[in-house]
Formats: C-alpha cells, structure tokens, sequence
C-alpha cells in the first residue's frame, strides 16, 4: 500500500487531471514563478499520452498552452519587444528595434501567415481544440507579457535541441565539391547541447533554440516539428517507446508599461522571465523484458542509470533533510539531474504524476516506482522568494487612459484643438483672464490724452497684481518649503526611528533565527540519535525476545527431559527391583528343587535298604495273599502286613524337608465346594490362615499363598491339586500373587500282579532271586516317587502304582 495526495482512476478525463496537477503551476507562472512538471513510471504506462493527449482529448501540454494565451492575450507584446539573450536572461527593445526586427522577419524568403489566418495542421488540430477556455485570475494588467519555447531531448546523457533547423535534408543524396555523391555514413548528425549557468545560478542549455509565440496553435506547432524529431523505436513492451527524456520549456517575459500606458519601461531590474518546464521522461525498463539488443539495450541502460541517479539526488536531499547532514547531492552525474538541479534547490514548484500500468507483467516495476515516488512526498523544497512586479499602481494605466479621453470629449465639446499645445494654450489663456481687462489702445486723435493714461493705469495695476500675486506665490512657495522641510525632517527623523527600531528587530530576529537554526539541527541531530537508539532498541528487544523464547524452549526441554529421565529411572528402579526379586524367587526355587531332588535320592536309598534290610532279617513265611481291593476296603488292618509308608514316616520327613522358611505365614484357601478324602498323607501347613475365599486382607498378612483344587481323573478317582505361590505388593497398594508350584495328590487302586509268598510254588531255581526281588516289590505296592520339574518349576506328586 502507498499513500500519495491525489489518485486517479484508469477513467479521469484529462481536464480533471489538469485542473489538479497542472492549472496551479499556470497560475505560477503567470504570477512570475517557476514550475516542474514531469511524468514518470515504467515504459508503456501512459506518460506520452498524459503530457500531448490524443486526437479529440488534448493533454496536459496543450491545455497549458491554452491556458497561457487565454489569460495573457489582450496584453501581448507586440513580437521581438522582448528578446532573449545568450545567458538565460532577457532584454527589452524599443519600438524602432523591435520593427526593424519584425521587418527583417517578414522579408524572409517564406513569408509568415498571420496569427489570425494561420492554418491548423490537421494532424494535431483536435489536440488543442480545447473548448474550456480556462484562464488564470487576477492578471497584472498593467504590463505585458511575451511567451518563448524550446524543445530539447535527453539522448544517451546527451542534449540534442528538437527545434533545430537541418542544415540540409537529409533525404536527398548530397554532394561534395567534386561533383560526387556523398556516402550516407558522411552524414553529420545534430551537435550536442552543454549546460551552463547564467548570471542568476540557474543552469541553462546554452544555443538552444528558443521560439516566440503569439498563439496556442503556433506554440503547438512548434512542439509537434519537435515530437517528429524526438527518438522512438518498437520494443517488446511498447510499440513507439520513448528512447529519450523530452523537456518542453515555456518562458513568459513580462515588463511594466510606463505611467502613460504607452511603451514598456526598459531597466532590467522590472523585468521578469519565469518558467515552465514539461518533462515526459523515458520508461524504465528491464532487458530480459524487452528483448533490447544493440542500440535498443544502450539506450535503456542510459535511460535506467539517469533514472537511478535522480532517485539518488532525491534520496540524498531527503537524508539531508531529515538528519541535517550535509552530503554532496550528485547533481552532475547525469544531465536529467543537473538542469533541474535549481528546482530541487528552491526554485520553483516540482510536481510528479507516477503512471501506472495494472498489468501484471509490470508488478514488480510498478511497486519500485511507487516506492520512489512515496519517498519523494517527503522531501522538502524550499518555497521561492516572490519577487515584486514593478510597474504602475493597480488600475493606474486604465484610470490615465479613461482620464485622456475625459479631456479630449470636453475639449471636442468646446471646439478646441485637440493636441498638447492647445491644451497649454488654453491655460495660458485662462490665466490671463483672471487679470483686469486692458483699454482700447487704439490712437485716433493726436490730442488724445486719455488712452495712454489708461493704458498706463492698466498696465501699472497689472504690475501691481502681477507683485502683489508674485510675493503671495513666493509666501506660499516659501511656507510649502518650509512645510516640505518640515515634513522631510519629519520623516527622516521618523524613518531613522523606523531604521533604529527595525534595525534592533532585525538583529533580534537574526539572532533568534541563528538560534532557531541551531535548534533545528540540535533537533534533527537528536531525532537521528532517537531514530537510531529506537532502532538499536527495537534490535536488542528483538534479540531479547529470542533469546527468552530459546531459553523457555531449552528449560522446558530440560524439564521435559528431566522428567522423563526421573520416569525412566523409576522405571527402571521398578524393573530391577521386580528383576531382582524373581532372580532371587527363581534361585530359591532352583536351589531349593536341587536339594528336594537330593533329599528324595537319598530318601529312596535308604528306604530301599532299610527295606532290603528288613528282608535280609526276617525269617521267611510263607507269602501272604494280597487282599483284594474291596477286603482292603472293609477291613483296612490287614494291609498292615506290608510295611505302610505312614510307619516309616516319609510324608512327615519330606514335608519337613519341603520347608524352607519356618516363619514364613500361608492363606490357605479351601473352597467350600471341595470333599475330604480319605488319604493317609494330607496337607498340613502350619500357621496358615485358612480362608473359603481370597482376601486382600488375608492376603496382607501373609507371604504365601495356597489354593486346594479338586477334580475328577479320567480313572474316575478325585485328583486333589495343591497350587502355591507368592503374595507380593503392588504399586498401587494392593496384593498380588504369582504361582509357583502345583502338588498332585492322587489315590490308585493296585491292579498289578500279586504278591507271591508261597515257598511251595514251583519254579525254577533260576527264578529265585527273582521271585525274592517281587516280594519285594509287591511288599511295597505303594511307594513314593518324586518328580521334580514342571512348566511352573519344580513339583513333585504322591501316586500308588504298580511297580
């Protein structure tokens, strides 16, 4: 977004643009001041058409011209009055000069067409058909005015003058002096101009040639036998781009009549040139854009670095301004910058009209523009000193001219003569009449002594009055010295009063503008010091927001990862702690199932000696039948024949030998659903909590758990299941068991062969350590066999079978 004073609209018409931008620079300059005009954007924005406008819909240029003519055109000079000289100053000639002049004028060989007979060229008749007629008030009637133009472009940081005559068409073949052709690579192009500075500082184009016009038509005649000279040429973006900047400059000289209204007064110092410059600069654009080669891509390159050092010079002024430094402006570094180098000083009034193209190939291009052009609002510069228009009193020239012709009616109306002699006359005439009328003088008779006396008397009292009127004007004359004297003395005191006072006010002033300067600077000094502690603020606030946002991203990153640390240790605290605690639980068990297994082969060796002893001492008798089950079943007594394994106690020993930790407490859970049995060896736990359901507060005393389990085996015999574990506490407060080991109690009925203990059977004597080691076996019919190992770690199982 950019801001600027006034924007238009792809629709405005070119009258409203001019009444906005260009009709207060006319104003200016009719008023005596000086004004810049120029149009600026890219190339193929409209700047041409802004400046000449097109056929029906005239421009800024022709609407100036107009505008000038239709305010200063009963008070023209009359041509070559006043004449331009060779130091951008300006000269007034007298009558006979200046008709001298226009005679040579119109003895040249192609006579000039009155102003009033003038024929339009068509081709640019509807451009300065102007129907407004727009005028510019408050016109200092009382001088007259003569307005000048030239026309110059800026070629490759070079000025060539539009206006220029050819020295010879350059289209018809040439010759030299013997007779032949001269080649078209021999032609001479047009001079370049230079720059210099006149009397007044203000810089000039030194030979330019430089027309006076009495009309809009021959002023606009000139600039179009300029445009059809100016450099165009086809490019990619533009089919008649401009390859120059063009400068229309518009002077209007302008001198007071003298107090009779008839000739123009002649000192320099009454005369004043002002002028108006209307530039329409050259596009900027970009090569790759406009696929310039050659020629075409140096003059663009010309055409962007003059455009780049006006940018420069602005900016530079701008700085200047607003940090009160003093950098050297780089005026001269291109020739756009350095003639109008005394408008950006304070010479007159500059205006910019920024055309934009809303393509949007053009977007980048546009916003560089703009840019420059914002930039530019604000750089300020200095409002010209006006300069007083000397001349007669407002109206003077009119009142005199009314006041002739008041006296030449009156002087009709009495039949007088009507020139300057009979005016004196008359008032001779009216002065003699206020005398006392003289006798007739005329001497009939030579006696006659009453005419001379007469006479004689006549004649002394118009000495008489003649005296009596000359010391009465000597008295007056005498008393209006005295008064003048008076009043000069009067006034010369009054005035050295006045120059005293003003004097001490003007050194007061002086001081206090010396003062005001020196605030200004300290002020602006002190601004850029602000601007650049604002700056170096909003810097270290900026570092400071960065370095606080990285500092709460690291702590929190620490935080985060402290916390995951500390989750990660308990973590790891709790799984070695569980580890730990199930390598010890899992040793205890390993150890304690190796020893189990130890303990059972020792207690099967010595139970089968103490058996083989009990064979080896005991007489022998014949062998007894081995009841059948039912018989065993009515009378359990008798069953006592062979050594019964309560007697030997080895359920009580390996119970014993089992435990591994005399204080440790059990929750023996008993279902309600479970049936006693009627098995020798039953479990017994000592300090058991017995319990018929699971409860975390029996739980909580104890250190081992105990679940017996009933179920019905595939021979239809109750299979009773011890499963053990460990009571464990949770995180969270409760308890939890894991299983470690399942005892099996299991009752068979003895199915296998009988015992034989009869002596008489037959058998061969082969047989008979084999029949002895039966006995045996079938003495011990219900036997203890350990088995340690299981897939929840070492168990062990009570079973009869047959061996």
């Amino acid at each position: 977004q950019y801001s600027f004073k006034e924007v238009f609209g792809t629709l405005v018409a070119q009258k409203e643009l001019f009444d906005v931008v260009a009709k207060p620079l006319v104003e200016d300059l009719v008023h005596g001041k000086n004004g810049l005009l120029f149009t600026y954007g890219v190339t193929g924005s409209g700047k041409t058409h802004t400046m000449t406008g097109s056929p029906g819909d005239g421009g800024l240029l022709p609407r100036c011209l107009d505008m000038i003519f239709n305010s200063i055109g009963p008070f023209q000079a009359k041509r070559f009055v006043f004449k331009l000289d060779e130091k951008n100053g300006v000269d007034v000639q007298c009558e006979v000069d200046a008709l001298l002049e226009r005679q040579k004028r119109d003895a040249l060989p192609v006579p000039k067409t009155p102003a009033g007979k003038r024929q339009i060229d068509p081709e640019f008749a509807n451009m300065i058909n102007v129907q407004d007629h727009c005028k510019v008030e408050e016109v200092d009637e009382e001088n007259v005015y003569s307005v000048f133009v030239s026309y110059i472009e800026i070629y490759n940081n070079y000025i060539y003058d539009l206006l220029e005559e050819s020295p010879f068409d350059t289209i018809k073949p040439k010759w030299n002096n013997c007779n032949t052709p001269v080649r078209s690579g021999d032609f001479i192009p047009p001079q370049s101009r230079i720059l210099r500075e006149g009397q007044n500082h203000k810089m000039y184009v030194a030979g330019c040639t430089e027309v006076e016009v009495k009309s809009t038509e021959e002023a606009f005649e000139v600039f179009w036998r300029g445009q059809k000279k100016r450099r165009i040429a086809n490019t990619q973006l533009n089919r008649e781009s401009s390859r120059s900047h063009s400068v229309f400059i518009i002077k209007l000289a302008q001198a007071p009549l003298d107090a009779d209204g008839d000739n123009v007064l002649q000192e320099k110092e009454h005369i004043t040139l002002s002028q108006l410059s209307l530039v329409d600069l050259a596009g900027s654009e970009r090569t790759y854009r406009t696929k310039a080669e050659g020629n075409r891509l140096r003059e663009a390159g010309n055409i962007n670095q003059s455009l780049m050092t006006l940018r420069t010079c602005i900016e530079v002024l701008r700085e200047n301004q607003l940090y009160g430094t003093n950098k050297m402006i780089p005026y001269r570094d291109s020739k756009l910058t350095h003639l109008f180098k005394n408008y950006f000083d304070g010479e007159g009034k500059v205006r910019m009209i920024v055309c934009v193209n809303p393509k949007a190939e053009d977007y980048e291009e546009s916003l560089q523009v703009m840019r420059f052009a914002e930039m530019t609002q604000e750089v300020e510069v200095a409002r010209p000193v006006d300069k007083p228009l000397c001349g007669l009193t407002p109206g003077q020239r009119f009142r005199n001219q009314a006041f002739r012709e008041e006296l030449s009616r009156k002087l009709e109306m009495r039949g007088g003569p009507l020139n300057r002699e009979t005016e004196e006359q008359s008032v001779s005439e009216t002065l003699l009449k206020s005398f006392p009328p003289l006798p007739s003088c005329e001497l009939l008779d030579i006696n006659d002594d009453q005419t001379l006396p007469k006479l004689i008397e006549a004649l002394e009292k118009r000495q008489i009055l003649k005296q009596m009127l000359s010391e009465k004007f000597a008295k007056n004359v005498l008393s209006c010295k005295t008064l003048l004297q008076d009043l000069e003395s009067s006034i010369v005191s009054k005035e050295n009063y006045i120059q005293g006072k003003l004097s001490d006010k003007e050194k007061i002033i002086a001081g206090q503008k010396m003062e005001l300067e020196r605030l200004e600077k300290k002020n602006k000094t002190l601004e850029y010091k602000i601007e650049i502690l604002e700056k170096t603020a909003t810097i270290y606030e900026e570092d400071k927001r960065n370095l606080q946002q990285e500092l709460e991203s690291k702590s929190q990153k620490l935080q985060r990862e402290a916390s995951d640390k500390r989750r990660l240790e308990a973590r790891l605290q709790g799984m070695v702690v569980e580890t730990s605690m199930k390598w010890e639980k899992e040793c205890e068990r390993r150890v304690a199932a190796k020893q189990l297994e130890m303990q059972n082969k020792l207690w099967v060796k010595d139970e089968k000696l103490k058996q083989l002893k009990a064979i080896v001492t005991e007489p022998k008798t014949e062998k007894p039948e081995r009841p059948s089950r039912e018989r065993d079943r009515e009378k359990p007594a008798q069953r006592s024949v062979s050594p019964s394994p309560v007697s030997n106690a080895p359920p009580v020993r390996l119970r014993h030998r089992r435990s591994r930790s005399a204080g440790e407490r059990w929750v023996d859970h008993k279902p309600p659903s479970n049936l006693p049995t009627e098995t020798v060896m039953q479990p017994q736990v000592p300090h058991a909590i017995t319990v018929a359901a699971a409860s975390e507060k029996a739980l909580a005393k104890c250190d081992k758990y105990m679940l017996t389990h009933q179920e019905l085996a595939s021979d239809g015999e109750i299979e009773t299941k011890l499963i053990k574990g460990d009571v464990f506490k949770t995180r969270g407060g409760g308890q939890a068991v894991q299983f470690t080991e399942i005892e099996t109690l299991k009752q068979e009925s003895p199915t296998g062969r009988k015992r034989r203990s009869s002596p008489s059977d037959p058998s061969p004597p082969d047989d008979a350590g084999d029949s002895e080691w039966t006995d045996v076996e079938t003495r011990c019919s219900v036997a203890v066999e350990m088995r340690a190992g299981s897939t929840l770690g070492p168990g062990y199982q009570h079973h009869a079978q047959p061996k």
